[in-house]
């Protein structure tokens, strides 16, 4: 989305740049080593779009979303300082195995060096990059980081991953084969915010947990919902989708990194509670009071921006905790929020008939035991979304 240069919290708009990829690049944990290290860290990405293109890289070295119950990461925690040794992008082909196409990688740049310190809670931009890529073919961006401490340094995503990316020790950046890299697991480490020069209609945020990120459905498929809907509204509508695996409600309400990341959108679309009702154990007052909060937040940051709110999703809750997702959502539906231009019912489209409308339809769930929505869930979600929207 459109982001500016700036310190900690406040990144300003930077016209005619839009989100490259649907992936979310959320931070919702920090690393935690016992000794300095250098490691070289590769992503595979697909493009909204192909062809001739402009690049900017912006990021923010903050958590987004709390880990847990917030020992190992809290929402707005800033990272520590680190190194950037060298970044890169390069065309990956069609096929993902830990290598890049010879000759195609291009350097990232920061105020024309290969280089940059990063200091806690700073975000910044890199300068422009251009590349050509073939249709079909998926980006990569490859980049070596190297801590000066033990601790808490580098934030990134932890969450089950959504795409193929592969590590490796040591500065490893500018090597093209696939050479003592191996295949990440649970571990995102990108850029905040992967743009591209683009002109669109209208620049919609995501802002939501797992759920939203796209959690449990197949890696490199792309088939939760908000890419889905992405990939039906067509890439003159801007979308950054800033899902965050185990992100609550009141992590946005905060008004910390994350919220100023939703604060980019001309219109946003929240999807949020199921974490503030299980593992937060809020009351139906707390979390009211919290999407409140993140509403009035986004129109004080831009009073013409358009707000969609989505009913909490259905987490097979039980007792006091299905009591709350009902009220919520009874008060969501009521349209009674402040602030809220459109509802969405993503329950309606995922729960069981009543009275078993807190559980989620089987076959709609990621296994018989998690009911985090699969990809048939994000296509009956996405269908349903680009019809009403």
């Amino acid at each position: 989305m459109d982001i500016e240069k700036g310190e900690g919290n406040g990144p300003l708009s930077q016209a005619g740049y839009t989100s490259a990829t649907v992936v979310s690049t959320a931070a919702n944990y920090i690393m935690d080593k016992p000794e300095p290290f250098t490691h070289t860290f590769r992503t595979y990405i697909r493009l909204r779009e192909s062809g001739k293109l402009n690049f900017k890289l912006w990021h923010s070295n903050a958590v987004d979303s709390t880990w847990n119950l917030g020992q190992e990461a809290t929402g707005s925690e800033l990272g520590g300082e680190w190194l950037i040794e060298a970044a890169y992008i390069a065309d990956g082909g069609v096929e993902v195995n830990g290598a890049v196409q010879e000759q195609t990688q291009v350097a990232v740049l920061f105020d024309g060096s290969t280089m940059r310190k990063v200091r806690p809670g700073e975000s910044f931009w890199s300068d422009e990059i251009a590349m050509e890529l073939p249709e079909g073919h998926l980006m990569v961006f490859t980049w070596t980081l190297t801590t000066r401490s033990s601790g808490r340094t580098i934030p990134y995503n932890v969450e089950g991953i959504l795409v193929s990316a592969y590590d490796a020790a040591g500065n490893l950046a500018a090597q093209e084969s696939a050479d003592s890299f191996a295949l990440s697991d649970n571990l995102l480490v990108l850029p905040s915010f992967i743009g591209y020069k683009k002109q669109v209609n209208k620049k919609l945020v995501f802002l939501g947990d797992s759920i939203t990120q796209g959690v449990r459905t197949l890696k490199d498929e792309y088939e939760y919902w908000v890419a889905r809907i992405a990939a039906g509204l067509g890439a003159d509508y801007g979308v950054w989708n800033i899902g965050s695996g185990w992100a609550r409600a009141y992590d946005a309400s905060a008004d910390g990194v994350w919220l100023n990341k939703a604060k980019q959108g001309d219109e946003v679309v929240i999807v949020l509670g199921v974490n503030d009702i299980d593992i937060g154990n809020r009351s139906t007052e707390e979390l009211l009071s919290d999407l409140t909060v993140i509403i009035s937040k986004l129109r004080e940051a831009n009073d013409e921006v358009k707000i969609i709110l989505g009913t909490v999703p259905p987490f097979n809750f039980q007792d006091e905790r299905e009591h709350t997702w009902r009220s919520v959502n009874s008060e969501i539906l009521s349209n009674n929020l402040a602030g809220v231009n459109r509802v969405f019912d993503i329950a309606g489209l995922l729960s069981l008939p009543a009275p078993h409308d807190h559980r989620i339809k089987p076959e709609y769930m990621s296994n018989k035991d998690d009911p985090h929505p699969n990809g048939k869930a994000g296509k009956a979600i996405a269908d349903a979304f680009l019809n009403w929207y």
